[in-house]
C-alpha cells in the first residue's frame, strides 16, 4: 500500500491545476498544462509534462510562506494584524481578520493553509520578518537553497504578478520539503478548525475556517 506521505508527494506534480490544457497520466487525467509525477523515495522523474516551464502560482504559493514561518518563527508567538496586512486585491481569499485582532502563529497558519487567507499570509510575513518585502527575500533565499531555480516570490500570498512564478519541479521540491514539518502535515490534513482569537477592542472572536483543498472536501476525487 502506498503511503498517504508518498501518495502526497507523488500529487504535487499536479498541483498546478488552475490551467486548461488537458493532461492524461497513466489513465489520470488531469486539466493541468504543466505537470511532474515522482518516484518519492528516489527523486526520480517518472512522468513530465512541461515540468520546467514557468507559470503563475496563485495560492500555491502558501506552501513556502508556511514553510519560512515554521522555521523563522515560533507558533506561539503573538501576531498582531495591521493595516498594511489588510491592503489587499478585491476578491482576494480572507480570514476576514481586522487590524488589532491578535492571533498566535499558529493561528494563522491555519487561517493561510485552511482557508488561504490572503490576509493571514500578510500578517505572518510582517510578524515573522518585520514587513512583506523582508519576508520575501527570505522566501526567495529559501527557494534558491531547495534548488527552486525557476522560481521567484514577490509577495507572501500569491496575487498575481508576471514575477511571481514556480515551475512544476519546483513546486515538488518545496513541498517535499514543507512536508518534513509535522504541523505542516497535521494543518494541511485539517478539513475545519475552530479556534478564538482578540479583537483590537479586547473581545474573544470566535472562528471556523474550512478548508478550500477539495480532495478533503470529497468535492474531488484524488488521481
Amino acid at each position: 500500500m502506498i503511503s498517504v506521505r508518498k501518495r502526497t508527494w507523488l500529487l504535487v506534480g499536479l498541483a498546478l491545476w488552475w490551467c486548461l490544457t488537458p493532461v492524461r497520466v497513466w489513465g489520470v487525467s488531469t486539466s493541468a498544462s504543466a505537470a511532474v509525477l515522482m518516484d518519492a523515495d528516489t527523486g526520480q522523474v517518472l512522468y513530465d509534462q512541461n515540468g520546467g516551464r514557468r507559470m503563475l502560482i496563485a495560492s500555491t504559493t502558501k506552501i513556502m510562506t508556511a514553510l519560512v514561518a515554521l522555521k523563522y518563527g515560533n507558533l506561539s508567538d503573538t501576531v498582531t494584524v495591521s493595516a498594511d496586512a489588510l491592503n489587499l486585491e478585491e476578491g482576494s481569499s480572507v480570514c476576514y481578520l481586522k487590524e488589532g485582532d491578535q492571533l498566535t502563529l499558529e493561528q494563522c497558519l491555519y487561517g493561510l493553509l485552511i482557508k488561504s487567507g490572503n490576509d493571514a499570509a500578510n500578517a505572518i510575513a510582517e510578524t515573522v520578518s518585520g514587513s512583506s518585502d523582508a519576508f520575501v527575500a527570505l522566501m526567495n533565499q529559501e527557494a534558491a537553497a531547495l534548488g527552486a531555480v525557476d522560481t521567484h516570490f514577490v509577495n507572501p500570498s500569491g496575487l498575481h504578478d508576471e514575477n511571481h512564478y514556480t515551475t512544476a519541479y519546483d513546486l515538488y521540491l518545496i513541498f517535499q520539503e514543507a512536508l518534513k514539518n509535522e504541523t505542516f502535515r497535521t494543518i494541511i490534513h485539517t478539513d475545519r478548525y475552530l479556534t478564538a482569537y482578540t479583537s483590537a477592542a479586547g473581545e474573544r472572536i470566535s472562528v471556523t475556517w474550512s478548508t478550500t483543498n477539495q480532495y478533503l472536501t470529497k468535492e474531488a476525487d484524488a488521481p
